[in-house]
């Protein structure tokens, strides 16, 4: 967990139209991908200046072949390949949602669930980035213990901002310390498949 995540770009979500057309403002026409977002993919974050930019999802593994796209709130300031990137490159990952599956009993198939806060068209998901990284910087995730609105469902859950807190996340460094400590808000969830 998050594994995928929405940016759905319709008229309803102004904030994310505005992200979008600033990016292909800068980056050229269709450059920031619209629907459901996988690991690896291009997207769009909020980073140092709080200007939109394009970013890679997921830092190369430990192999090389894989990708590292979460990380976890509780020991993120500890470990070594991620303490000094939480430290000083902060982002935030603007989304309409991220999803989780769920096992449907006596099946082989599961249901997938769109996970949004109450009455808010744009979930902000905290992370962090590499800006030094070979083309595109890359970004990560973090993650917390879920909460009763997804616990029935994944043990995990992205740490979540509210509007009001974007700049404080990525530029205050005693407010970020704050809210990897905090449980995260009630979300909402819809299913969807």
């Amino acid at each position: 967990m998050c594994g995928r995540y929405m940016i759905a770009p319709e008229e309803d979500y102004g904030d994310m139209m505005k992200i979008i057309m600033e990016i292909e403002r800068i980056n050229g026409f269709d450059s920031v991908k619209r629907g459901e977002i996988f690991p690896t993919d291009n997207a769009p974050v909020l980073a140092s200046s709080m200007r939109p930019a394009l970013m890679s999802w997921g830092l190369p593994g430990f192999t090389g072949k894989s990708v590292i796209i979460n990380a976890r709130a509780e020991t993120v300031t500890e470990k070594p390949m991620f303490s000094h990137l939480i430290r000083s490159h902060r982002c935030v990952i603007p989304s309409t949602g991220f999803f989780e599956w769920d096992k449907l009993s006596g099946t082989n198939r599961k249901a997938k669930y769109l996970f949004n806060l109450p009455d808010e068209p744009l979930l902000y998901m905290a992370g962090f980035y590499d800006p030094s990284q070979k083309g595109l910087p890359r970004y990560v995730i973090l993650t917390t213990a879920a909460n009763q609105s997804i616990s029935d469902i994944h043990n995990r859950m992205p740490v979540i901002l509210q509007r009001d807190e974007l700049s404080g996340w990525v530029l205050d460094d005693g407010f970020y310390r704050k809210v990897l400590k905090r449980v995260p808000p009630l979300l909402t969830r819809r299913q969807v498949a």
